[in-house]
């Protein structure tokens, strides 16, 4: 039987520890990942993307996982993603060996979602007039596509 709507339980609250230990786990996967980076400065700034894409900051654009990093500029993100020699397969394959290693579950499954997002300006990637499924209508707007991983384990969704 499917329930009306999903909720998360009270009683999940993030304490200090969970805190240290969830950045323990994130340099731990940086270890994991560093040997497929040619050079410890790209290697270095990949902890700290990773750092700023998981940080609680707004927008993840290069100026502002740059100011998160405490850099001033956005010229090294951008060289990591664009120009920094490492081995993208290598540094796949092993993101995707942790993650089944921490979530794999026979009965698990991934859902793609397709979700549009009205916009005003051109700037973001992908803004163009098209079909918004949001307002369901052509206008301008950006499409995301997200993958998600549910799992009985899951501790984000109670019930079945």
């Amino acid at each position: 039987m499917k329930q009306s709507q999903h909720t998360t339980s009270s009683e999940l609250k993030t304490t200090a520890n969970d805190v240290v230990r969830w950045a323990m786990e994130l340099r731990h996967l940086h270890a994991r990942i560093a040997p497929y980076f040619a050079r410890p400065e790209p290697r270095h700034r990949a902890l700290l993307y990773l750092q700023g894409i998981l940080s609680d900051v707004a927008r993840k654009n290069g100026w502002q996982l740059a100011e998160q990093a405490g850099e001033t500029r956005p010229d090294g993100m951008q060289r990591l993603l664009s120009n920094a020699v490492w081995d993208e397969d290598g540094v796949r394959d092993e993101l995707r060996k942790y993650v089944l290693e921490r979530l794999g579950d026979e009965h698990a499954i991934a859902a793609i979602d397709e979700t549009s997002f009205p916009k005003s300006g051109d700037k973001s990637a992908g803004v163009a007039p098209q079909y918004c499924g949001t307002t369901k209508q052509v206008e301008n707007c950006q499409v995301g596509v997200f993958l998600s991983y549910i799992s009985p384990s899951s501790p984000h969704v109670a019930g079945s």
